[in-house]
């Protein structure tokens, strides 16, 4: 059946669904660096790490360089109480907003950098100190900046950065005031996490003030406050990933039967890192172009609307058009949905059926009650008797129905009963049988016994836990340092360790002899792995090619008398002008030219 002509391309059955979904949602989050200015702050210490100030700039730098990779809509803002001069939109004394919420960019990222100098940019002079501020207005000050954003925000955070744990030590209203407004703050959904920094000989003791300004969980205790150097070491962390926020692609009913339905909804648990797709701006503002698609009639050049655009296949040598709701219904096959077809043995289940990532299966209590219990209780069953569901799925209007399997996985927790795996089944898409390919192998020499335990010993040596997380794509990561280089002016990238490449050193340790052994009962004697083959030698049978001969038994005038000195090598030819003393420069055309007039020819 011949492909259907149109003007224009239509929609892709395998248009990927992450993608598809991902640009119906679009929630940022959104994060304030609250930092205290206090003299204290700003001391030098003597070692080369710095001030506690400048370890609170390198946080906000890590964290806004993270998230121009990883999630570059999110909302960073920067907010000083404590100083003397004052800069926000309600006018609250002694907070200075630096940089409001927006999204990360390499100019804020320099503005940040400027002030790790030695007067981190002339602080003193430019900002002050003042003792006089109110933790309860810098909190008002942060809850403005949320409300006043007009995008649309998920989670709200703000990170408190202070090295004074009762900062109103004389002042009961100031106290009065900020643990209310941290009431408000925490009512309304905005979380406030406190990043404390030690003065030297001195303990952070949080029961002074701020237990009542942090919303920690019931079941942890105030005067045991893990070390906020975990805290920073996350943040100080330079991770190029992209982040990939959990939401579902989709919610269906699923059918076991007549009348029998219930509500799950579909999640990807890994994705593929690609880089970002470039993005087309005008040279005079450097503004993004918007691209706008017009078709016009070859015939008459007038713009087509799209009523006017047909698609048709040519059959019996004539056009058969389609109207575009037509093709839409012929596409059409079910509503969304996921439908038990029966159940086989897990056993069934073959290594080559995958041929595409699957997805995962959770129950959705907020459209059918009940749900999530009938999923149980089919997952315990399928547990139980070790079988998958086989099942029809259409993952959206117009699509295609796919033969599924649903894997059951049983929930794992950890020696802390946290959970490591959760409960549900994975969808694993059948193959049709046009998926399926025969292939042909050629005969090949058995290994014997021998080699094969050997081999077995080799690997199990080799053997090791492996998560995706653990290795990071080099393409990637290395077009994120050149283009951070070009971003932010610098020298040269960061340096980057390929943890794909095999370690050597650490092989040889690990199974050095073990390798040293398969070599010797497996390849011949004098064998070099990733060494050219060597070629035969050749006898003087009637077959083999002309030997190499010395250019001093060459009778190069001869040649040139016959006209057969362009069956000379250009080394040859060179070697021959340069017993003559002529030039050697030049193609082998230039060199033969050169020797016939040398011989008069």
């Amino acid at each position: 059946m011949s492909n259907w002509q149109n003007f224009f391309s239509g929609d892709d059955e395998d248009e990927d669904e992450e993608a598809f979904y991902e640009s119906r949602f679009s929630t940022k989050d959104a994060v304030i660096f609250l930092i205290e200015t206090n003299k204290s702050m700003l001391e030098k210490s003597g070692d080369d790490e710095g001030s506690h100030f400048d370890l609170c700039i390198k946080c906000a730098r890590s964290v806004l360089s993270n998230k121009i990779i990883s999630s570059d809509k999110d909302l960073i803002g920067v907010v000083f109480f404590g100083t003397d001069k004052h800069q926000n939109k309600n006018d609250f004394k002694h907070i200075y907003v630096l940089q409001d919420l927006e999204q990360p960019s390499a100019a804020r990222i320099l503005e940040l950098e400027s002030y790790l100098t030695n007067d981190n940019n002339g602080f003193e002079t430019k900002y002050g100190h003042s003792s006089s501020f109110s933790v309860s207005d810098a909190l008002w000050c942060c809850s403005n900046m949320f409300s006043q954003c007009t995008q649309k925000l998920g989670h709200k955070r703000i990170l408190l950065f202070t090295n004074n744990d009762n900062p109103h030590t004389d002042n009961v209203a100031f106290q009065r005031q900020a643990k209310t407004k941290a009431n408000d703050l925490n009512s309304i959904g905005i979380e406030i996490d406190l990043m404390h920094l030690k003065l030297p000989g001195q303990n952070f003791d949080v029961s002074k003030f701020y237990q009542d300004i942090i919303c920690a969980p019931e079941d942890e205790e105030y005067d045991i406050m893990p070390d906020a150097s975990d805290k920073f070491e996350e943040l100080l962390t330079r991770v190029r990933t992209k982040d990939h926020k959990k939401r579902s692609l989709g919610r269906f009913n699923l059918c076991l039967g007549s009348g029998l339905d219930l509500s799950v909804s579909v999640f990807s648990l890994t994705t593929k890192t690609r880089k970002p797709y470039s993005v087309k701006l005008y040279k005079k503002t450097n503004e993004e172009l918007k691209t706008k698609v017009t078709y016009f009639c070859e015939e008459t050049a007038e713009p087509l609307m799209p009523s006017d655009i047909k698609r048709f296949q040519t059959f019996g040598g004539r056009k058969i058009v389609v109207e575009k709701d037509e093709l839409q219904e012929m596409k059409s096959f079910y509503e969304p949905s996921l439908v038990l077809l029966g159940f086989k043995s897990r056993s069934s289940m073959k290594g080559h059926f995958h041929y595409k990532e699957s997805k995962f299966l959770y129950p959705d209590e907020n459209r059918i009650r009940g749900s999530t219990q009938a999923f149980s209780a089919l997952l315990q069953k399928c547990l139980a008797r070790d079988v998958v569901a086989i099942c029809r799925y259409v993952p959206r209007k117009n699509s295609p129905p796919k033969m599924i399997a649903l894997l059951p996985q049983e929930e794992e927790l950890d020696e802390h009963n946290v959970q490591i795996q959760p409960p549900g089944f994975h969808i694993i898409f059948l193959p049709f049988s046009d998926d399926l390919r025969k292939l042909s192998f050629s005969e090949v020499t058995r290994a014997n016994p021998d080699q094969v335990d050997k081999a077995k010993q080799l690997i199990k040596k080799l053997q090791f836990k492996f998560h995706p997380s653990s290795f990071e794509n080099p393409d990637v990561q290395t077009f994120w340092r050149n283009l951070e280089v070009l971003a932010l002016d610098k020298d040269e990238p960061d340096e980057f360790t390929d943890l794909t490449a095999p370690n050597v050193d650490r092989i040889n340790s690990r199974a050095g002899a073990l390798i040293n052994e398969f070599k010797q009962i497996v390849y011949p004697d004098g064998y070099s792995p990733g060494a050219a083959p060597k070629r035969k030698a050749t006898g003087d049978t009637g077959g083999s090619k002309r030997s190499k001969t010395d250019a001093s038994e060459i009778d190069v005038a001869q040649m040139a008398a016959d006209g057969k000195l362009s069956k000379l090598t250009v080394a040859d030819l060179k070697s021959f002008c340069q017993a003559k003393k002529l030039q050697t420069t030049g193609r082998k055309n230039e060199l033969v030219d050169r020797v016939k007039e040398f011989c008069g020819y």
